[in-house]
């Protein structure tokens, strides 16, 4: 794991008994106290705690640690890849040849003599195989012992001392052997699951070509490249801050950012982000971030503090876990205790069986079965481009029964496009009148002119005298000595140019949602565009999507009916309000939840955020979406595809899923070999196999999650 560098308010701790996420949550229930702590970063195999929090709570926080049962030290910097990789590779061969000294005990129990020299040979050999694997768990185990606390420290402790008393010392030997190996397989494991996201820090180059006040591009380190620079990128490198591009256009792979699968062109004026590749021409680009707040570094961010937060089904298992432990204890005493009492057991074999049923009884499985596959989940969702901000939303998202969509932006692309064009005079010829139209068009930076301008394309240029721009109305000019207007519907009445026919043509085309806009020189009208926002290619593909879920799309927009229904209509959502405030989207948000429907919104705008905040589930469009909208909700899609809604519910559903499968399988395996144990059919080390057997498969089924959900053909 790479953790954050420490800066003012970060504090590093390396904490040599934090090697398992059960100590991790042990950690982080005792920090929970801390509302001032924005974000923990664990490095279990590393054994490094990276917090962020004010430094006059530092005090407190190593105190808390401590309570808990852990002591810790100070790191001044992060751990190094390569000795964190050597450290692993220590602990590996260690644990290793603890195994095989385990075995030579089981040997030598099996295979020596019944003479006292053989006997403490193999005491002494058995002896050491704990010593070189168990001493941090004995350590552990103690300290929760003395702090009251039976978690599974304490478990193996107990079953592992008591079994060497017993004189299984081979047993013993081999159950703390295998207990701490497959303890370092579910780290490393687990740790694959919450550095998913992070893997794209690498995707960011570490310098960037930088142009200087003298004319040269230079190699500068990214984190100190300000704000204003203009960085050059060739083709084939990737990005290395966000911006917005100057000059050159080509096509940029923006996948490990957004999910989009396809390319997306870029030229001047457009957005561009860390970490994505430029494809087949060179930019250059404006820095408009920092690399420390680039959207790719606020993504890593945002998962890692969702990573942090638990899930219901996660709240439920902890505290079944909390009660389960301490009922084993109790459990394992009343068959140590009554088996001789009450069913004629002899003495040694009660104990050995209430041990038996210690080990098999260990919670780990059932405690590591939800943070791997909520983290895994996290994760997948974030490389297909959905940033979901808190295991709670993702595990929600398969009960939503309604979606509630805002139109502009959401369900269309937010920008007016020339959809219709209608030559209606022939006094010049349909090229010419074109080219008119563009070059007045092109004058204007009103939305529908610059709609009017890009949709009849790049043209031989004509000049323009005395253009003029009439407010409410449209702009006016002369082309070649004749006076040309390009107007709306209102302007073209007023100069008493509208006709039976073109006045039909123009409520057409208003009927179906569209602004209008006419060109006309002081006789005649000459043509007509349409201009409108169109609808994404994948809204009714994604509104399909939902409908086959079960889920009931619903359009909220402060647009006119007629334009609203049109659009509605495209897309294929049958209810639609329209021409409403802010406070009314909230409002029909609140009448839907009401009715008892689990209602999610999904918006990009500053007057969405109200609703995206009360909703059950919140979705903020990341590409085009404001800031106040994406803070308001609890996932963001960052390529603005509608289709990632259905896809979240889907991974949710799949989520929701494994979970139990990973619940049912922990439970399941410790009740059948509990049954082995008390029918005599178990030994100690069958138990290490079944407990750790079961971890290990809850985790492997969790990782499966990071492959995401394909979307639906």
């Amino acid at each position: 794991m790479t953790l954050p560098a420490p800066d003012g308010d970060t504090l590093l701790l390396r904490i040599p008994a934090m090697d398992c996420p059960t100590e991790e949550g042990q950690i982080r229930a005792a920090l929970e106290q801390f509302s001032a702590i924005r974000r923990l970063v664990f490095d279990l195999p590393g054994r490094v705690l990276s917090i962020e929090a004010p430094k006059e709570l530092w005090a407190d926080v190593v105190a808390a640690i401590g309570k808990a049962g852990f002591k810790s030290e100070s790191l001044v910097q992060p751990v190094a890849p390569e000795e964190g990789r050597q450290r692993l590779k220590n602990e590996a061969i260690r644990l290793v040849a603890a195994l095989v000294v385990a075995t030579v005990a089981e040997l030598l129990a099996f295979a020596a003599p019944e003479t006292f020299f053989w006997k403490v040979l193999g005491m002494g050999v058995a002896a050491i195989a704990i010593a070189l694997s168990g001493f941090s768990v004995f350590r552990k185990g103690l300290s929760s012992l003395l702090s009251g606390k039976l978690n599974i420290n304490a478990l193996m402790s107990v079953a592992v001392a008591g079994a060497f008393f017993l004189g299984e010392w081979p047993e013993a030997a081999m159950v703390m052997a295998l207990y701490a190996l497959a303890e370092l397989i579910e780290a490393r494991a687990v740790d694959r699951a919450r550095n998913a996201i992070k893997s794209l820090l690498e995707l960011s180059p570490q310098q960037a070509e930088v142009l200087q006040p003298d004319g040269a591009w230079i190699q500068v380190p990214a984190k100190e490249i300000l704000v204003g620079a203009r960085v050059r990128v060739r083709p084939g490198e990737r990005f290395a801050l966000d911006g917005i591009v100057k000059t050159g256009n080509s096509a940029v792979d923006q996948s490990p950012v957004t999910g989009e699968s396809m390319p997306v062109e870029k030229g001047p004026g457009d957005d561009v982000f860390a970490g994505t590749i430029n494809q087949n021409g060179a930019l250059e680009f404006e820095v408009t971030a920092p690399s420390s707040d680039t959207v790719l570094a606020r993504i890593i961010h945002a998962v890692e503090e969702a990573q942090g937060s638990r899930a219901p089904t996660q709240r439920f298992v902890d505290r079944f876990a909390a009660i389960y432990t301490p009922a084993v204890f109790v459990l394992a005493i009343g068959v140590a205790i009554g088996g001789p009492l009450m069913l004629g057991w002899t003495w040694m074999a009660s104990l050995y069986k209430a041990l038996v049923m210690l080990v098999i009884a260990c919670p780990c499985a059932l405690v590591i079965s939800t943070p791997v596959t909520v983290v895994s989940g996290l994760a997948a969702a974030a490389r297909r481009g959905i940033l979901i901000k808190g295991g709670a939303y993702l595990e929600e998202a398969r009960k939503l029964t309604t979606v509630a969509l805002d139109k502009t932006g959401t369900v269309t692309e937010g920008r007016p496009k020339l959809v219709a064009q209608v030559v209606l005079a022939h006094a010049l010829p349909e090229t010419e009148i074109l080219r008119i139209a563009s070059a007045l068009a092109a004058r204007s930076d009103h939305p529908v002119s610059k709609a009017v301008a890009a949709g009849l394309g790049a043209s031989e240029p004509l000049d323009v005298d005395g253009f003029a721009a009439e407010a409410g109305r449209g702009v006016q000019g002369s082309v070649a000595g004749q006076d040309y207007v390009l107007g709306n519907h209102r302007w073209i009445h007023d100069r008493n140019q509208c006709s039976t026919e073109l006045e039909a043509l123009m409520f057409e085309h208003e009927r179906q949602g569209r602004t209008v806009a006419v060109l006309a020189d002081k006789e005649r009208v000459l043509a007509l565009f349409a201009v409108a926002d169109t609808i994404k290619a994948s809204s009714q593909e994604a509104i399909r999507e939902l409908l086959a879920l079960g889920v009931t799309p619903v359009m909220l927009t402060g647009d006119n009916p007629a334009t609203a229904s049109s659009i509605a209509t495209q897309a294929g959502i049958a209810e639609v309000r329209a021409n409403l405030l802010p406070q009314e989207k909230l409002d029909a948000i609140r009448e839907m939840a009401s009715e008892g429907k689990q209602v999610a919104m999904v918006g990009d705008g500053i007057n969405d955020a109200p609703a995206l905040a009360t909703a059950s589930i919140g979705f903020a469009m990341g590409s085009a979406g404001t800031h106040t909208a994406m803070e308001a909700a609890d996932v963001v899609i960052m390529n603005d595809d509608l289709r990632r809604v259905p896809e979240t519910i889907r991974l949710s559903q799949r989520t929701h899923t494994v979970l139990w499968q990973n619940i049912t399988l922990a439970l399941g395996i410790k009740l059948v070999f509990l049954v082995l144990a008390v029918f005599d059919n178990a030994t100690m080390w069958m138990a290490v196999f079944a407990d750790m057997g079961a971890s290990l498969l809850v985790v492997f089924n969790g990782l499966r999650l990071l492959k995401g959900v394909k979307q639906a053909k």
